[in-house]
């Protein structure tokens, strides 16, 4: 989101845009970056029920961060920016 633009308006114009790329209920792909052994990725594992299937975890070269990918069925654009408001209020996330 740009520093600038007001979240909700970021979020309509988000919507709007999840609405014309793919037909809902459907498969969507989230990605989250984080600090290795920072706790981070806990609480976003919470956020989607603790998933198994449909995850995939990396670690960066050094270590130093872990990539996070959820391909989660999600029933409408309104629930996958739900999932990215909560990983926004985890301190450290970076959403891809």
């Amino acid at each position: 989101m740009n520093s600038e633009e007001n979240p909700e308006v970021f979020y309509d114009k988000f919507q709007k845009q999840l609405e014309a790329s793919q037909k809902w209920p459907g498969l969507y792909m989230f990605k989250f970056i984080v600090k290795s052994k920072s706790g981070q990725l806990e609480k976003l594992k919470e956020i989607f029920d603790n998933p198994s299937d449909g995850m995939s975890l990396v670690n960066s070269s050094k270590n130093r961060f872990q990539s996070l990918t959820v391909t989660k069925k999600m029933k409408s654009p309104l629930e996958v920016i739900e999932i990215y408001k909560k990983a926004g209020q985890i301190e450290g996330v970076m959403i891809l």
